[in-house]
């Protein structure tokens, strides 16, 4: 693939937006799943069931997805794979929301 040529600062004004959307997708994320967990709930993702054992290694697995987004973001935007970089944003925010809305509806 070959790299766009339009050129942009990291934090910019989309970024941080789009970053600042996925981890608040990620944190409530996070509470539904703690509390569908305390209420005799499980997790179907089989990568986050490892960290659901506990509140911290949840907290940790949904932090840690919040830096790798935005890890992966930087890594496309120094590549000047600039319309990847917004993709991972988005691709994650889409999958938490849907997580969110299925948690929600099977409560």
């Amino acid at each position: 693939m070959r790299p766009e040529a339009h050129s942009h600062r990291f934090w910019d004004r989309e970024n941080s937006f789009l970053f600042a959307t996925s981890a608040a997708f990620n944190t409530a994320d996070f509470v539904i799943t703690r509390d569908n967990l305390r209420h005799g709930g499980w997790e179907l993702n089989p990568l986050t069931r490892i960290f659901s054992g506990s509140t911290a290694g949840l907290a940790v697995n949904f932090a840690g997805e919040t830096a790798g987004v935005i890890a992966l973001s930087y890594f496309f935007h120094q590549n000047g794979h600039h319309k990847l970089e917004r993709v991972v944003s988005m691709v994650n925010i889409s999958s938490s929301a849907a997580a969110v809305t299925f948690d929600l509806a099977h409560r």
